[in-house]
């Protein structure tokens, strides 16, 4: 069982590192139930710039999950990964489908579980 996001992206909330609030961080807060996201091109320099922010910790744990399918907290801590780097990881690779929808269409539209 899982969270998932689903519109105009769509993909599964990283268990027990991210959680479902995670596209506030970009510039939009979500509402409802279900936490609902509108972004536009208005957005497009926070998302940027949150990105930026995040791209050290999102190499960092790349290079840590190259040829794994999974992992172990003491693995993360042999690695000297922090709790907020695997965060920071997880909503990177949010981050940027948020990014790429808007330059694709315009705008970027999803609902998030909690």
């Amino acid at each position: 069982m899982g969270r998932y996001y689903n519109g105009d992206i769509e993909g599964k909330f990283m268990f027990a590192v991210q959680s479902s609030t995670a596209a506030d961080r970009f510039g939009c807060i979500g509402f409802n139930n279900y936490v609902t996201y509108y972004f536009d091109e208005k957005q497009l320099p926070t998302i940027k710039e949150e990105l930026e922010s995040m791209q050290d910790a999102f190499d960092k744990v790349s290079k840590f999950f190259e040829g794994k399918d999974s992992w172990t907290s003491e693995e993360q801590e042999e690695a000297g990964i922090s709790s907020q780097e695997m965060s920071d990881y997880a909503d990177y690779r949010l981050g940027v489908q948020i990014k790429d929808c808007i330059l694709k269409q315009g705008y970027c539209e999803f609902e998030a579980e909690l």
